[in-house]
C-alpha cells in the first residue's frame, strides 16, 4: 500500500465526519471551523491527484480568504445570536430539499458514467505541458461555455442572496434630526422638549424617591427608578414643589 493510499484512508473518514458535524452542530462558528477543515482536506486530495494548482487555490482562496471572511462576519454578528426559523418565502424548504436531492442524483450519475467500465487514469497526460497550462486549456478552450454558464450562475446566486438578506427600514428610522426636533417641541407639553430631568430636579428636595417637576409644573414619573416604583416608595411631589412655579398652558406650549 502506497503512502498516498494511506493518507487517503486516514483523511477520508475524518473529512466525512467533519462534513456531517458541520450540518449537525448548533453553533455557526463551530460549523465554519469544520468547513475549513473539510476544505483543507480537499486541497490535500487535489495535490495527491497531481492537481497542484487547484489544491493551492483551495487553500489560499477558499480556506484562507472566504472562510476567514465567514468567521469575521460571525464574530461581528455574534456567535450566540439565534437564527430565525420563520420562513419568509412559502415553499422554500421543500424547494431546497428537492434541489439538493436533484443535484446529488446528477453528480452521482456523472461520476458513475465517468468511472464505470473505464480504467483509472491520472493527470499525467493532461499535465504534460504543466498543471496551470493544462487547466487553462480545459477551462478557456474545451469547456469555455460551461465555465461561463457557471460564472453567470454564481453571480445570480450572489444577487439572490443580497435580495433575500435585504430588509426594509422602519419609517421611524428615516426621520431626520430636524423632523424629530420639531415633533418634540410640537408635542402635548413643552415640558418634555428638552429631555426628562433627574429625580428631585425643580423641587425643594433632591431625594431619589421624589419625582422631578417638569417646567410646566407636572411631576415626571419617568424620573423615578422602576425599582422604587414597584416597591411603592415614591413620595408625593406636592409637599416638595417650588412655590410660585410658573404654569405653562397648553395653548402657550403649542
Amino acid at each position: 500500500m502506497s503512502g498516498t493510499t494511506v493518507i487517503f484512508w486516514l483523511l477520508a473518514p475524518m473529512t466525512v465526519a467533519a462534513a456531517l458535524g458541520m450540518l449537525l452542530v448548533k453553533k455557526a462558528v463551530h460549523s465554519a471551523i469544520l468547513l475549513a477543515f473539510v476544505m483543507i482536506n480537499l486541497a490535500i486530495f487535489y495535490i495527491m491527484q497531481d492537481a497542484a494548482f487547484l489544491g493551492i487555490v483551495q487553500i489560499v482562496v477558499y480556506t484562507g480568504a472566504v472562510m476567514m471572511l465567514f468567521l469575521f462576519i460571525l464574530m461581528l454578528v455574534g456567535v450566540d445570536s439565534s437564527d430565525s426559523l420563520v420562513e419568509n418565502i412559502k415553499g422554500l424548504r421543500p424547494t431546497a430539499i428537492f434541489t439538493g436531492l436533484a443535484l446529488m442524483a446528477v453528480l452521482t450519475s456523472l461520476i458513475a458514467r465517468a468511472t464505470t467500465g473505464r480504467s483509472v487514469v491520472g493527470l499525467e497526460e493532461a499535465n504534460f505541458e504543466g498543471n496551470v497550462q493544462g487547466l487553462a486549456r480545459l477551462l478557456f478552450r474545451d469547456y469555455v461555455w460551461a465555465f461561463e454558464v457557471i460564472s453567470a450562475l454564481l453571480i445570480t446566486a450572489a444577487l439572490g442572496a443580497m435580495v433575500l438578506a435585504h430588509t426594509e427600514k422602519s419609517p421611524e428610522a428615516r426621520l431626520s434630526q430636524r423632523v424629530r426636533s420639531m415633533a418634540r417641541f410640537r408635542g402635548a407639553s413643552i415640558g418634555t422638549a428638552a429631555g426628562l430631568p433627574g429625580s428631585g430636579v425643580f423641587a425643594r428636595h433632591n431625594a431619589v424617591d421624589v419625582p422631578a417637576l417638569l417646567p410646566d409644573g407636572k411631576p415626571s414619573d419617568l424620573s423615578i427608578s422602576t425599582v422604587l416604583s414597584q416597591r411603592g416608595d415614591v413620595q408625593e411631589t406636592k409637599s416638595y414643589a417650588l412655590e410660585g412655579l410658573p404654569k405653562i398652558d397648553e395653548e402657550d406650549s403649542k
